[in-house]
């Protein structure tokens, strides 16, 4: 038996929101050990800043992520630094 490659993905552009907030998590994978953590994570972070979603300090308690070294406090302030930098355009 034989796998096929896996299909091609599209990258997002990088000024897109989609592509800030996901470096967001990706940047914090030294405490977020577990990809599937950093993608659930990222996706909740977006929907946030569409204005769907809960603000980050509940999605990191409600997501039951495995966080290392750090607080999940102390995690949820790091993400609303970087939040507010792509609010304020920096």
């Amino acid at each position: 038996m034989t796998t096929l490659h896996p299909p091609l993905t599209n990258q997002f552009p990088e000024d897109s929101l989609e592509k800030k907030v996901y470096t967001i998590v990706e940047n914090l994978s030294e405490y977020l050990p577990i990809a599937n953590d950093r993608n659930r994570l990222g996706f909740n972070l977006y929907r946030f800043m569409k204005g769907e979603g809960d603000p980050p300090s509940v999605i990191v308690k409600s997501n039951k992520l495995t966080v290392n070294v750090i607080s999940l406090d102390e995690l949820a302030d790091r993400i609303n630094n970087e939040i507010n930098k792509i609010k304020s355009g920096s």
